[in-house]
């Protein structure tokens, strides 16, 4: 699987300050809405609902926010219809890179999102551009304790896992996707505290750059798409 990746570390980093800052609400509010709506408010038969709803908490939503979000989702609120899309292109220096997004308005979307990688020096593509070079993931991130990969790894072998990366003292189990549930509760079993459980387009192979400048650039670029209202996660294969 990938290398290394920095940039996944900054993004963990990034989202628990904003978590902090309760800037994430928003985003987690139309991630529970979409989940409720497509497989159901009961958290015990929608695992997509499940993950964004242990996000919330971590994150300290309040309980009514997150029961008006999901009544919202099941049509017992009238509520903003929302529709998920992924989007694909490249940034700065060819980084390949997803974009999720759950927008009411999916001609402003695009028109965000093509103005932006416009201005950043990306280029905004068709689908399929950039989605071959990523699998879809199932990924628990966790303090690794000082703990090496091979360690971490062995523990976790009966639970299913496919790789374990540890950077900068983060670790990062990867799984199958249907397996996340299963994999996380393996791990706090073993007593980690797990900082976060999603599902994420995770990159086959990573690329690096000389430069670091070059770098900055394409954070910078990231951090720009992550701020637009209607983005809900990007993913890029940089190292």
């Amino acid at each position: 699987m990938s290398g290394h990746s920095k940039w996944s570390t900054i993004k963990h980093k990034k989202a628990k300050e904003d978590a902090k800052r309760g800037q994430v609400f928003t985003k987690l509010i139309r991630e529970i809405t979409v989940a409720a709506k497509e497989s159901g408010g009961d958290p015990a038969g929608n695992a997509r609902l499940r993950v964004v709803l242990e996000k919330a908490k971590a994150a300290n939503m309040p309980q009514d926010n997150i029961t008006r979000a999901i009544k919202k989702g099941t049509g017992e609120l009238e509520g903003v219809s929302y529709e998920s899309a992924n989007y694909e292109g490249y940034g700065p220096h060819g980084v390949a890179v997803i974009v999720e997004t759950l927008s009411d308005n999916k001609q402003r979307t695009v028109a965000d999102l093509r103005h932006m990688f416009s201005r950043l020096g990306g280029n905004l593509g068709e689908s399929g551009t950039v989605s071959w070079m990523f699998e879809h993931k199932g990924v628990i991130k966790m303090d690794s304790k000082g703990m090496s990969e091979d360690d971490l790894l062995e523990k976790m072998l009966e639970y299913d896992v496919e790789d374990v990366q540890v950077h900068e003292g983060l670790a990062s189990i990867y799984c199958d996707p249907k397996n996340l549930y299963v994999v996380k509760k393996g791990v706090e079993s073993l007593g980690f505290k797990v900082e976060d459980a999603c599902l994420e387009w995770v990159a086959k192979t990573t690329v690096n750059l000389d430069k670091e400048e070059d770098e900055e650039k394409v954070y910078k670029f990231l951090e720009s798409l992550e701020e637009l209202d209607d983005v809900q996660h990007v993913y890029a294969n940089l190292a």
